[in-house]
This record gives structure tokens, C-alpha cells and sequence, in this order.
């Protein structure tokens, strides 16, 4: 270990946290799960279905009070989780905190996101750059770091969760669908290099999920632009729906490996072919 552990829902000024040496440590051989993005959306439902699951869920995202609030309340319903406050993109932190593990069995790269709807002709390089950065090197950061204990764990998985926009592209989204591309050859290509180890490698490619956050994201709080994304749509995928898919494919036998899971709700035929109701 390379720092003591704060119980989950405690102040933890360094933001270090360990899923195997506080009061709320895992059972041995408990299986431990680190998902990112933890903090709302798809990854705080995929952090619930894991610990129902039975998981060590080690929550991850650099909004501190959120992972800390959702450790508390998995912890009060009788599950495991720890809390800590990470950001994806700061290769010095990803590596202090793969140290502070013992072990990790799951790696749920789900930290992303877009930003802007502009044209290729008109769009903000530091907008691209943005979402390069938190959807490729993010995902890449938190893969190489916890890489080794993955393996070592006999029977490791990483998920990474990109995007239908990563296989199909659409007017005014060229630069989310060349991050989540980026993210789909990650995956794709390690999947290739790691051949033989005892780590499988996942991707879920979610298309129309509404959550509270992510139209309103791209859209710089703009919650009338975000409401027109799902407007008159019929019942688009929830975060849960998603997690839902992420647990599934987890808890398969360590020897089925779910290479790609496209989900779209029953209204999306395709990124451009969304049916909408008056």
C-alpha cells in the first residue's frame, strides 16, 4: 500500500483511498471492480449493479463529493465500495492510485464524453482536443496502469465503453465520434496484443441513453438543446439499461469473452434514424 485508506463518506484530503485496508474491505476473494466516471450517469448505476453483483466497486472521478455520497450508500445497503477522487487524464495520479491497490479484477474504462455539435469547418480544436483526451488517453491511462494487476488477478476484464457514434458517424459530431473511435481501437487492438493472457477485453457501445448529464454537457448547460436530443423519442436507454449490459458481460465465465455489444432503444434504427412522436 502506499497510503492508508479512509472509510468510504469521510473527508480524504489526498483523495487515496483503498478498496483492502479500510473497515469496509473486501471479503477475501471478493472480486474488485475500479469503474470510472462513477459520479453519475452510467457509471454510478454500472458501480450499483457490480456491488449487487457481488463486487468490490472502487469508485473513481474527479467530483470527490459524488463518489464519496455513492461509496455511503452502497456501504449503507450492506455493499463494498471506496471512493476516490481521480481524474483519467493525469497519468502521475492514475499511477499513485493503481499503486494503492492490492488487487483488481475489473477495469470499467466509462470516463468520457462530449462536448459541441459544431462542423469540421467550424469546430473548436480544444473542444476535440478535450474529449481526445478523456475518451483515448483516459481510457489508455487507466488500462496500462492497472494492466499488470489484471493479470495477475488469473481472469481480468477490462470494459470499454465507447460509443455507437465510435462505429458510425453523423453530421456535427466529428470530433466525439473520432474520440469513441479511438476508444473502439483500443479495445480492438488490445484485445489482438493481449491474446493468451488471462484478461479479456469488452466493449459496449450504448447509443441514445438519456442521463442527466450528458446533452446537457456537450451542450454547455443548455438544457433546451439537450431536451430537443430525446425529444418525442419513445423511451431511450436509460444508465441503467446500459449498466445493465456492462454487468451482464462482466459476470459471463471468465472464459466468454463479449468482444462488442451494440444497444440502442427500440427507437433507434442507427446514429442519423431516431423515430420520434408528436
Amino acid at each position: 500500500m502506499t497510503a492508508a485508506a479512509t472509510p468510504a463518506g469521510t473527508p480524504d484530503p489526498a483523495g487515496t483511498r483503498t478498496p483492502t485496508d479500510s473497515p469496509d474491505s473486501p471479503a477475501p476473494g471478493a472480486p474488485v471492480a475500479v469503474v470510472t466516471g462513477a459520479s453519475s450517469g452510467i457509471g454510478a448505476a454500472t458501480a450499483r449493479q457490480l456491488a449487487e453483483a457481488g463486487h468490490h466497486v472502487v469508485l473513481t472521478a474527479r467530483r470527490k463529493d459524488r463518489v464519496e455520497a455513492l461509496a455511503a450508500e452502497l456501504t449503507a445497503a450492506g455493499h463494498r465500495a471506496t471512493a476516490y477522487a481521480l481524474d483519467v487524464t493525469d497519468r502521475p495520479a492514475v499511477d499513485t492510485f493503481a499503486a494503492s491497490l492490492e488487487r483488481c479484477d475489473v477495469l470499467v474504462n466509462n470516463a468520457g464524453g462530449a462536448l459541441g455539435a459544431d462542423p469540421v469547418a467550424t469546430g473548436d480544436p480544444a473542444d476535440w482536443r478535450q474529449m481526445y483526451e478523456v475518451n483515448v488517453i483516459g481510457t489508455l491511462n487507466m488500462t496500462q496502469a492497472l494492466l499488470p494487476a489484471l493479470t495477475a488477478s488469473g481472469a481480468g476484464t477490462v470494459v470499454v465503453v465507447s460509443s455507437t457514434a465510435g462505429h458510425s458517424t453523423y453530421e456535427g459530431g466529428a470530433g466525439y465520434v473520432a474520440a469513441k473511435n479511438g476508444a473502439r481501437v483500443l479495445a480492438e487492438t488490445l484485445r489482438l496484443e493481449i491474446l493468451g493472457t488471462p484478461v479479456r477485453v469488452i466493449e459496449i457501445a450504448p447509443g441514445m441513453v438519456k442521463t442527466d448529464e450528458f446533452a446537457t454537457t456537450r451542450f454547455r448547460g443548455d438544457t433546451e438543446k439537450a431536451a430537443k436530443v430525446y425529444a418525442g423519442v419513445p423511451d431511450p436507454l436509460s444508465a441503467d439499461d446500459v449498466a445493465d449490459t456492462i454487468a451482464w458481460a462482466v459476470t459471463r465465465p471468465a472464459h466468454v469473452n463479449i468482444d462488442l455489444l451494440v444497444v440502442r432503444p427500440r427507437a433507434q434504427a442507427s446514429n442519423t434514424k431516431v423515430h420520434r412522436e408528436p
